[in-house]
């Protein structure tokens, strides 16, 4: 396929060790970052539904808000792909419980929390968003996967769209399966053109294969075997540095080959 061209308009980040995209550069940058606060603020939710809201929803609701405010753009008005390996775990693992033990005590909130689309759902609601939204799983491929169809959204439609991945820590049986050892939230608006906002070129080509993680500084590898969503750390780490080149998974067999060239 010809590579596919868009441009990185904002950033958003959050993990237990990572408040947002700048802490990120400044460990990069040798320095060390202040530790975020225990959960995710996710501002952009009224106070009521911050309250109620999962981990997962609040996880990835902080990184759209960064982003989105970096970029400038109107939530409202931004198409958007959310992605996720494996949705809420805790609330699947206690669903699992309560349906296996005792099915007529399950918590109607906490099945309205489980469905993979609830933390777009959320998102839309409180931005007043009716533009096109999808939410889409490929397991560990899932921030490639979901990078692949918001790049296509944006060109096919020649508007900005806002990526969102992440994934909550393992919880319960779960846990020996995912392996997914700590919560990591990411998000990047992308434009179909270089704007004002721009901060780097990417250019997308599918290739054939298995894709080969590029090494990361200690301690970023370790976050991105423990978290599949945390495996944009390799595009994150060029956007927060001199650009270059990095591979990710979009399917268990296809890779894409990324291409940064940063905005001067």
């Amino acid at each position: 396929m010809n590579a596919l061209r868009v441009w990185v308009e904002g950033v958003g980040l959050w993990s237990p060790q990572l408040a947002d995209f700048a802490a990120l550069r400044a460990l990069l940058a040798g320095a060390a970052p202040a530790p975020p606060p225990p959960r995710p603020a996710a501002a952009t939710l009224p106070p009521n539904e911050r309250r109620r809201a999962p981990e997962s929803v609040l996880l990835a609701v902080e990184a759209a808000g960064q982003a989105v405010a970096m970029s400038g753009h109107d939530a409202a008005a931004l198409a958007c792909v959310f992605a996720s390996s494996h949705g809420d775990q805790a609330i699947t693992d206690y669903m699992c419980a309560t349906l296996a033990q005792a099915p007529a005590e399950l918590s109607p909130t906490r099945f309205h929390n489980s469905v993979h689309n609830a933390a777009v759902g959320y998102w839309t609601i409180a931005t007043g968003c009716h533009a096109p939204s999808t939410a889409i799983c490929a397991q560990r491929a899932s921030f490639g996967a979901g990078l692949l169809e918001a790049a296509g959204l944006a060109l096919a439609e020649q508007r900005a769209v806002l990526l969102v991945c992440s994934d909550t820590a393992g919880s319960g049986p779960l846990d020996e399966v995912t392996r997914c050892r700590q919560s990591f939230g990411c998000a990047l608006v992308l434009a179909p053109q270089a704007g004002a906002a721009a901060l780097a070129r990417l250019d997308l080509a599918l290739q054939a294969g298995a894709a080969i993680d590029t090494p990361l500084p200690a301690p970023l590898d370790d976050w991105r075997a423990g978290n599949p969503s945390a495996a944009s750390l390799s595009l994150l780490a060029l956007l927060a540095a001199r650009g270059g080149r990095c591979e990710l998974a979009a399917a268990a067999t296809l890779g894409l080959r990324i291409d940064m060239e940063h905005v001067a």
